[in-house]
C-alpha cells in the first residue's frame, strides 16, 4: 500500500497508510443503525440532484480520509446528477461507469436501516470529474435520497448527509475504493440548494439561498496538475495544514464578520471581496498554487472587469464567476485570455428533486 508521509510543522510528521479496500468493507452506521418500519416501493424512484461548487475549506488540520469535517462554504449549482432506483429481492445491480462507489453506499444504507433486499441502480453523474464540481458527492447524494425513498424515507436528510460524509469513498483500482476528503459541504448544499457554511464534523451553521437573478459561469483553465488521488492527498495535508494553522482564525472571521452577513442581504459583490480575500489566504492559497499562480492572474483579471464573484473551487482547476453579464459577454472578456467557459448555469435553490 501507499505510505504517503504529512508534515504540519518542524515537530509534526506522520505517516499515512492510504490503504485500498473493496466496496462494502469498513462502513460507518453513525449510530443510526436500528430496526426501522421500512415500506418497501414497486415502482423505480428517480432522483436529480444538484452539482456543488466548493468555495473553501476553513482548517485543514480537522479532517483527513476517513475523518470528515474541517469546515467549509460552497453552494449548488443547476449541473446534475441523475440516478434511478428500484428495490429488487436480492443484489445490487449497478449500471454506473463508477459501481464501486455505488455499491459500498448501498452497503452501508442496507446495513444501516436493516435493508435485505437489493437494489436496480441506473446512474449518470454531470461529467465533469476531479475538477472541483463535486462529481463523487453529488452522485451520492442522488443516490441517497432514491434509495431512502424507495424504502419508505426512514432516513432524515441530515442522516443522509452524516452518513455519505462518514462513508465517502473513491475509486482506486481493479473495484477497489479509499476514503477521500469530505467537508460535508457537497451533501449539504446539493440536498437543500443555497449556499452552505459548514463546522467541524458536518455541521451546518448557515445554509441560505443567494444569487437567484445572476448567471454562474464555469471557466476550466489549462491545467497538467491532477487534483485527485495521491496528489490530491499530498497537496492537503502538506502545505495547506501549515498554512491554515496560520490563518484560520482570520478565515472564520472573514466568514462570520463579513460573508454570511452579505450573504443574508443579497449582497453579491460584499460576498465576493470576503471570498478574493480567503482566496489568499490558508489551505486556498496552497490549493490555487498548486496549479500555479497564473491562476491568480486569470482570476485578478476577471475581477478588474467588473464581475462581482470569483473563485476556484475545491481543489481547482474550475474557476466559479457569479455575474449579472450573460454569457456572450463573459465570452468577449474571456477571449484575450485564451481561456473559454465550460458551463454556463445558475445557482440551485431547490436542491434534490424526485423526477
Amino acid at each position: 500500500m501507499t505510505i504517503l508521509r504529512i508534515r504540519g510543522g518542524d515537530l509534526d510528521l506522520v505517516e499515512y497508510e492510504f490503504n485500498s479496500f473493496h466496496p462494502g468493507e469498513n462502513i460507518n452506521t453513525c449510530g443510526y443503525e436500528g430496526s426501522y418500519n421500512l415500506k418497501i416501493s414497486q415502482n423505480p424512484i428517480r432522483t436529480k440532484a444538484p452539482g456543488r461548487i466548493h468555495l473553501t475549506v476553513l482548517d485543514m488540520n480537522r479532517f483527513a480520509p476517513g475523518h470528515p469535517g474541517g469546515g467549509g462554504i460552497g453552494f449548488a449549482i443547476d449541473v446534475y446528477a441523475e440516478v434511478e432506483v428500484l428495490c429488487i429481492q436480492t443484489e445490487f445491480k449497478i449500471n454506473y461507469s463508477r459501481p464501486a462507489i455505488i455499491n459500498h453506499f448501498l452497503t452501508v444504507f442496507s446495513k444501516t436501516i436493516g435493508y435485505t433486499g437489493g437494489f436496480s441502480v441506473t446512474a449518470k453523474d454531470h461529467d465533469y470529474k476531479h475538477v472541483g464540481l463535486g462529481s463523487t458527492s453529488t452522485i451520492l447524494t442522488a443516490l441517497a435520497f432514491a434509495v431512502n425513498k424507495a424504502v419508505g424515507d426512514p432516513l432524515s436528510i441530515d442522516q443522509l448527509r452524516i452518513l455519505i460524509g462518514n462513508n465517502y469513498v473513491e475509486e482506486t483500482e481493479e473495484g477497489m475504493i479509499a476514503y477521500g476528503f469530505e467537508t460535508g459541504v457537497g451533501p449539504a448544499v446539493s440536498s437543500r440548494g443555497g449556499m452552505g457554511i459548514l463546522g467541524d464534523n458536518l455541521t451546518v451553521v448557515h445554509q441560505h439561498a443567494f444569487a437567484e437573478n445572476s448567471n454562474v459561469h464555469i471557466v476550466i483553465p489549462p491545467s497538467s496538475i491532477s487534483s485527485a488521488g495521491e496528489e490530491e492527498f499530498s497537496l492537503l495535508m502538506n502545505k495547506a495544514r501549515t498554512l491554515d494553522y496560520r490563518d484560520r482564525e482570520l478565515k472564520s472571521y472573514i466568514v462570520m464578520m463579513d460573508f454570511i452577513p452579505a450573504l443574508n442581504k443579497g449582497d453579491l459583490k460584499k460576498m465576493g471581496d470576503a471570498l478574493w480575500e480567503m482566496e489568499f489566504r490558508g489551505s486556498k492559497r496552497a490549493e490555487i498554487e498548486h496549479h500555479s499562480f497564473e491562476l491568480y492572474q486569470y482570476m485578478h483579471k476577471l475581477r478588474k472587469e467588473g464581475l462581482e464573484f470569483v473563485g476556484m473551487s475545491s481543489v481547482g482547476p474550475s474557476i466559479a464567476v457569479i455575474t449579472s453579464k450573460k454569457e456572450e459577454e463573459l465570452a468577449k472578456i474571456l477571449h484575450p485570455l485564451n481561456l473559454e467557459i465550460a458551463v454556463s448555469t445558475k445557482v440551485n435553490n431547490t436542491g434534490v428533486i424526485y423526477l
